[in-house]
């Protein structure tokens, strides 16, 4: 008997396709962008545990020098050769920028080192060919996955800003090349960066004996360093997690597309179902068919969502691998492999939101008389108690983010408060909605108006939930468009504070005081800064400890926060010290609190000052020059700061400096070049959180399209009476069109506020938490208008269609069709 039924009811669909791509959309797309964001995040933390990987041969020790900038000597890597450590291979690392202002990392080996490095079952030469990245012109090796990232095929040549070619280009297909970094001979590399030396010196797995000679043969200024797991890992958490949080909200996005699209379905087979019951079909047999049909729409979902998701997280995984490269020099590679784990979280999800989203719909259908079933207007004549009860339900997530905001602010509470403020004024929407419309009716004292908002709160019925979650989409879409652009504005001002200084260099120890002599005997140069860095490790981590001199230009460029009164002075003449933002939240520290730091720094030491620093992964603390030469004399990383007279180029001097010193081209830069470097990596680390943003809103502007298209074709049948009885086409056009932009505003309305609220709970709760910074929301009307004009566009297409369809046609035969 379940199967005639189940026939009966699954019919529909043949009636209605439309609502396959409902249904399918809202579910399959929603587990997609949740999967894709999944798949982002394993393949990343995966990377981590690996550590450094070249040709899937893994590399956990890595030798640097201590200062940034600053090479291993050629001499020590002969040195590890001739005591046996034969597992070691040095590398060259390079940034280029290509003619399309597109940076890229190239990686510079000898190959000969690497493949005596290495096992040889782990690399197989025939496929990778190594050695012929030793002739010239010095092919470039790159994965599929980035060659198809940067739009380039095998033989192509790579045109750098400057002009000059290079290549050319071998796309190797092996899952063994999932780099997110090209690899050339370190020939090249000398080319393009004449240098002597290696950025570092990569190692494989060592016995303790070797590790023993290591160490005792490792000069000064070296140090060997372990998997960067440990360290990665939780400066990348909120990275992550904030990735996380937004792939759940596409999800839940689309399961209100879903419960929308379930709903219609549900509703316009009342008739149906009220014939089957009167034919003597029980509640279960029913209750069977449907539970069946959820069950196959879970199982399409999934398959396709897991699908769609892989191929999301491979176009997403580059700029991700990108941006988590440039913030914290971690190597990610670009190929991901489905996991089960995805698959059985999203079977989870998806099982909990059809259950959560269909389970009231489907026991009401069953549960309702034949009698009431059999009428058309059903759905309608009970839609409004049903947004009573939703809004009643939606007081209980109101009451809690009022809990939540009452407690001990954090990151986790931060994503919890917002998700229930979205999950409550969803719920909330399409009972405000219903009552303007009924309150507009009742006070209009025009027929046509009055019918008009009397319809649209009838129409609620079908698209209510679709602009439930529009509104949701663009709430969400506006909060991240305000939170990223106050981030940009507010970092791009701070950096135009820092970086007061017309040129930047980073010397090393022993050169810093005769660049510094020769640079005050310059002309064309006004004044000379120097600041020390260190890190240091503590109790609470790793402190990056800086020192500043005492001039006034130095206080200007210093973006305070807070401060005690005469901060500067007793910064430099008391045992005092100013901290970041990020480290005196995290420590709760206030100004006059006294403090313990690490040796050789010791105890009590008094909080003078708190300052923004939106540039620094660590705590740093600020101390004066005297201080700096009191604990770490001779150590830390040199910088020099050079102001210009007024109307000197900063060419000229750029160019005497490179020939008299000898420095290496990135030790050296302009105000302008590290601004623009700077804001580069902003602009790329949030790219991936734009495009989920935008694709949460097309999910939702598609549901939308969709259920408005689903609805007004079945409401053909009231069109064609009202075309039959003498309503013309414009008209016809300005109801449903009409209808729609109402919403459409309403929904609008609704949406621009909660976005902004949502905006600022990014900026003050989980932007705060996550890395420790505050800052002031701003806005952006232009970026609002294009936003909500686009969706709006939409509504009105969905709307037009079917009335313009039904116009195009004959009255009597669409009225005959209705039936």
């Amino acid at each position: 008997m379940l199967r005639p039924v189940a026939s009966a009811l699954w019919g529909h669909y043949r009636r209605h396709p439309l609502q396959i791509v409902l249904v399918w959309l809202g579910l399959t797309l929603g587990i997609a962008l949740l999967v894709g964001v999944m798949g982002v995040n394993q393949q990343a933390k995966e990377s981590y545990r690996k550590g450094e990987q070249l040709f899937s041969n893994p590399f956990p020790y890595r030798i640097r020098h201590v200062q940034v900038g600053m090479n291993v000597p050629q001499g020590f890597y002969i040195q590890m050769r001739r005591a046996g450590l034969k597992t070691c291979a040095p590398l060259v690392e390079h940034r280029i920028i290509t003619e399309k202002q597109r940076d890229f990392q190239l990686l510079g080996i000898d190959p000969v080192a690497i493949l005596g490095a290495v096992q040889n079952n782990v690399i197989d030469e025939s496929k990778i060919n190594l050695l012929q990245l030793m002739r010239p012109p010095y092919p470039i090796m790159l994965g599929e996955h980035l060659a198809n990232y940067m739009g380039l095929k095998s033989g192509d040549m790579l045109t750098l800003n400057s002009g000059r070619k290079i290549g050319p280009m071998k796309v190797v297909n092996d899952s063994r090349m999932n780099d997110s970094r090209m690899i050339a001979d370190m020939a090249l590399l000398r080319e393009l960066q004449p240098s002597s030396g290696f950025s570092a010196v990569v190692c494989g797995e060592m016995s303790s004996k070797q590790l023993m000679k290591l160490t005792h043969i490792l000069p000064p200024g070296l140090t060997l360093e372990r998997q960067q797991n440990a360290k990665l890992e939780p400066l990348t958490k909120a990275f992550h997690l904030n990735l996380f949080a937004m792939g759940m909200l596409a999800f839940v996005v689309g399961l209100f597309i879903f419960y929308q699209a379930m709903s219609l379905s549900l509703a316009q087979r009342q008739p149906l179902v009220g014939i089957l019951r009167q034919l003597g079909v029980s509640g279960t047999q029913l209750a069977g068919a449907l539970i069946g049909e959820l069950c196959l729409w879970v199982l399409v979902g999934l398959v396709g969502g897991n699908l769609i998701g892989l191929l999301l997280a491979q176009q997403l995984l580059p700029s991700v691998a990108a941006s988590l490269n440039d913030l914290y020099n971690a190597n990610v590679g670009l190929q991901v492999h489905w996991n089960w784990q995805w698959g059985a979280a999203s079977l989870a999800i998806a099982i909990f939101g059809c259950a959560f989203a269909c389970t009231w719909p489907v026991v009401r259908l069953i549960k309702s008389p034949p009698a009431r079933l059999a009428t058309h207007l059903s759905l309608v004549r009970f839609s409004g108690r049903e947004f009573a009860w939703q809004a009643l339900f939606s007081c209980v997530f109101i009451i809690g983010a009022v809990v939540v905001y009452k407690l001990s602010h954090g990151q986790l509470t931060g994503f919890v408060l917002i998700a229930f403020i979205l999950i409550a004024s969803g719920l909330m929407m399409p009972y405000l909605l219903w009552l303007l419309f009924h309150f507009l009716g009742n006070i209009s004292s025009k027929a046509r108006m009055r019918w008009f908002f009397f319809d649209a709160a009838a129409s609620l019925s079908y698209r209510g939930i679709a602009a439930m979650a529009f509104m949701l989409a663009l709430a969400s879409n506006i909060g991240m468009e305000t939170m990223v652009g106050s981030f940009r504005n507010t970092t791009e001002n701070w950096l135009e504070q820092r970086l007061a200084a017309d040129i930047y260099i980073r010397p090393s120890m022993n050169m810093a005081p005769r660049i510094s002599k020769w640079l005050q005997q310059q002309p064309e140069v006004d004044q000379v800064w120097w600041s020390r860095q260190k890190a240091t490790r503590s109790n609470n981590g790793t402190i990056q400890v800086m020192s500043i001199g005492q001039t006034a230009g130095e206080q200007k460029a210093l973006s305070v926060k807070v401060g005690l009164n005469n901060y500067w002075q007793q910064l430099h003449h008391d045992r005092a010290v100013m901290v970041s933002e990020s480290m005196a939240l995290k420590h709760h520290w206030q100004p006059g609190d006294i403090i313990n730091l690490p040796a050789p720094m010791n105890q009590k030491w008094r909080v003078v000052g708190i300052y923004y620093d939106y540039g620094n992964p660590y705590g740093q603390v600020l101390i004066s020059q005297q201080k700096w030469q009191r604990f770490w004399p001779h150590s830390g990383q040199v910088g020099l700061a050079i102001h210009l007279k007024k109307g000197a180029k900063s060419e000229l001097l750029l160019a005497k400096l490179g020939e008299r010193f000898l420095l290496q081209p990135e030790r050296i830069r302009n105000n302008s070049a590290l601004m623009k470097q700077a804001m580069t990596v902003f602009d790329r680390t949030f790219v991936v959180t734009s495009t989920l943003g935008n694709l949460t809103l097309f999910i939702a502007v598609c549901g939308l399209f969709f259920a408005t298209i689903a609805g007004e074709i079945s409401r053909q049948r009231q069109y064609s009476l009202l075309r039959c009885m003498g309503m013309t086409s414009i008209e016809l056009s300005l109801l449903g069109g009409g209808q729609l932009l109402v919403i459409g505003l309403m929904t609008a309305l609704i949406a621009l506020p909660l976005g902004l609220l949502l905006a600022q709970l990014l900026i003050d709760v989980v932007l705060k938490y996550s890395f420790g910074w505050t800052m002031q929301v701003q806005y952006f009307p232009f970026d609002y208008f294009m936003t909500l004009g686009t969706a709006l566009l939409a509504l009105l297409v969905a709307g037009a269609w079917p009335v313009w369809r039904l116009v195009h046609r004959s009255a009597i035969l669409s009225l005959r069709e209705s039936f």
